[in-house]
């Protein structure tokens, strides 16, 4: 999205927003005077200047308005229409030399949101945002600054410029992955698009459009922001030094969060993430125009279904930040850890589930559309694990988060056992499916779900390698879905979702079944694609899921940085590298497709965008991994020994047969 030309208009920026509290702070803009307070923040309140003459803008679609005086001074005012409200963006506007001015961002009484395992945030830390520079503004500076110690030490985390890129330094001034090798012609041009999609809010960036192909007339929704496309753009931002955009992303999205859009007078949960938003600039009176953002969380998407994977991915990419640029006073804001909170509470919240793996519909993930995926999907279960795992490490222990992170705890350890236990196949456990006893009621009972055993499809008893397994793509009640998902393998790898020798075995079958899942672009999004009658009731007959095509068994470039994240992380970077390199030799020349269809991903995809940007992104960021293994290993997690002595199923307590987790420990430690 290029930027618009300021000549004839003054925009200022705000961002859509409509939410229950209604508790703020502002702080001054750039030419006010600092205005004290305190952590006692809903007592906190504006100090307005009656005897100044304000000129309003309202907006039939903003939950907030910004009050801007003639000489251009911003501060931010309550509307009579809010309902609910968080956290806001910064506000800003162009003074007439064109430069950006950044105001102040407003922030919500976080300490209301009680839930069931009291996520409050710790009390004894608040923070101060302030701006730096005057007229000549660079991005917020924030200073976590904490009462019991003395204001003179203030720990900070610096952003340093230096040419074109962003050289991140930690407190002990560590420096992040510096570019020195020469790049190749495809590296370059992928460069060049990669910053060509680039979107800017009040002049800075803040995301990539999901495709920016010059010659599509209908973008749809691909000029839109995405959580989960976004992911491996900025990985390859941030393995460049430049983690500007990451962190904008990462706040903006998160001032997204709870949004009230509604499908048929319905809300979603609190906590929700968007699955995208937009840069929408609306005009003004009097030559002014203003840049809102508005976010979608299904309302307008195809099946109206809410995106489940967003908030996973979004707690995923703040842990990489952090870890990359070693910024990780960003994770510390006040704002930032209810936001953490807000998504567990939304996850870990108690329902009518039996199981540990979360319970979602059809399309809420990267499978966006129809496609029999309903349930528990492996590729859910994947993130949220790693989630959980990735919340752990960034909450701080304190009297406010001990029960939450008990609750983690314990999520991780049955999620772990009963995907590693209830998901896994290969020859063996195949033979044991094959000779199931059904209608088996007791609690020791060996076929606990009443899988029958004609379930088995005709193709995974020719397909199935001696050596390797997977996991299977769902798990219900009498219906085990057999298919080979990607993604959700891969990233159990990545979490150590699977166990050390479950991950080998997955990329065992992988390279034993190399023509079948990578082919002559990588990789399947599942295997294999559902044909005739299957693809008529399972799907709906999807015209554009048709078999051998798009999430029905299309190959997808993007797959390509995980591919290579599991493959490092095994040891294995010799499968990653011949899957790049095959890659490489057609991308480039076909215009840098979404997808590819076929059974061997020969052709373009019917309906795939061109200059798709995840597909340019995961191709740099898989280069830039191999070239630097060491920094892949701040992107996964080893086994958790830990939380193999939690047992969470509780079976001895009620004087039950014990459950089989020590067995499970000794076969992962085998």
């Amino acid at each position: 999205m290029k930027t618009m030309s300021f000549m004839a208009m003054k925009p200022f920026c705000r961002i859509l927003i409509h939410r229950r509290s209604s508790a703020f702070f502002c702080f001054p803009s750039p030419k006010c005077h600092p205005t004290s307070f305190t952590s006692d923040l809903p007592n906190f309140r504006l100090n307005f200047d009656h005897n100044r003459k304000f000129h309003s803008y309202s907006s039939r679609l903003l939950g907030f308005r910004c009050v801007i005086d003639r000489t251009q001074k911003t501060i931010c005012a309550p509307n009579s229409s809010w309902g609910q409200s968080r956290v806001f963006s910064s506000t800003c506007n162009i003074d007439g030399a064109g430069r950006w001015v950044y105001a102040t961002a407003c922030v919500s009484n976080v300490r209301n949101y009680s839930t069931s395992v009291e996520t409050r945030v710790n009390d004894k830390n608040f923070e101060r945002i302030y701006v730096q520079g005057g007229m000549n503004a660079k991005p917020l500076v924030v200073e976590r600054i904490d009462k019991d110690e003395n204001i003179g030490r203030v720990e900070e985390s610096r952003v340093e410029v230096d040419g074109e890129n962003l050289n991140f330094k930690d407190l002990n001034g560590a420096e992040a992955l510096s570019v020195g090798k020469e790049e190749s012609e495809i590296e370059r041009e992928a460069w060049k698009l990669l910053r060509d999609s680039i979107v800017t809010y009040c002049g800075s960036p803040v995301g990539t459009v999901a495709a920016n192909d010059p010659g599509d007339k209908q973008p749809l929704n691909y000029d839109q922001v995405f959580i989960r496309d976004f992911v491996p753009s900025a990985l390859a931002f941030l393995l460049r030094g430049e983690g500007e955009i990451v962190r904008n992303f990462l706040l903006h999205t998160l001032q997204l969060q709870s949004w009230e859009k509604t499908v048929d007078c319905y809300s979603p949960g609190q906590g929700l993430m968007p699955a995208s938003f937009k840069v929408r600039t609306v005009p003004l009176d009097e030559n002014k125009s203003e840049e809102v953002l508005d976010p979608d969380f299904g309302e307008s998407a195809i099946g109206r279904v809410a995106p489940v994977d967003s908030g996973l991915w979004w707690i995923i990419l703040l842990r990489a930040y952090g870890k990359i640029t070693g910024d990780y006073a960003l994770q510390e804001r006040v704002d930032v850890q209810t936001g953490i909170k807000l998504i567990l509470n939304l996850c870990l919240s108690d329902g009518f589930d039996m199981f540990p793996s979360l319970l979602v519909t059809d399309g809420s993930c990267m499978i966006d559309r129809r496609m029999g995926i309903h349930g528990h999907p492996l590729e859910i279960q994947a993130l949220f694990y790693s989630a959980l795992r990735c919340s752990r490490e960034m909450l701080p222990v304190d009297e406010g988060s001990k029960n939450l992170v008990r609750a983690i705890n314990n999520r991780l350890s049955a999620l772990s056992f009963h995907i590693r236990e209830y998901y896994w196949v290969d020859m063996k456990k195949i033979n044991e499916i094959y000779r199931y006893k059904t209608e088996e009621y007791s609690t020791e009972a060996t076929n606990k779900f009443n899988i029958y055993p004609e379930q088995i499809p005709l193709w995974l008893m020719d397909w199935i390698p001696d050596k390797g397994g997977y996991l299977i793509g769902n798990l219900q009640p009498a219906h085990m879905d057999f298919r080979f998902f990607t993604l959700g393998n891969l990233w159990s790898i990545v979490s150590s979702l699977g166990t050390p020798k479950q991950n080998q075995a997955i990329l065992n079958l992988i390279e034993a079944k190399w023509d079948d899942l990578v082919g002559h672009m990588p990789l399947k999004i599942c295997y294999p694609a559902l044909e005739y009658e299957e693809w008529r009731i399972i799907t709906g007959s999807d015209p554009k899921n048709s078999p051998w095509s798009y999430h029905n068994g299309g190959s997808w470039p993007t797959l390509l940085w995980q591919f290579t994240l599991a493959c490092i992380k095994m040891g294995r970077p010799e499968l990653a590298r011949k899957a790049v390199d095959s890659a490489e030799k057609r991308l480039q020349v076909d215009h840098w497709p979404e997808y590819y269809d076929t059974r061997n991903g020969k052709f373009i995809g019917k309906q795939s965008r061109l200059y798709q940007t995840w597909t340019i992104a995961g191709f740099l960021t898989s280069k830039m991994l191999l070239e630097n293994p060491e920094m892949a290993s701040l992107l996964f997690w080893e086994e958790d020994y830990e939380l193999l002595e939690i047992c969470v199923c509780a079976l001895s307590k009620s004087g039950r047969k014990k459950c089989s987790r020590g067995a499970a420990k000794s076969q992962i430690l085998v």
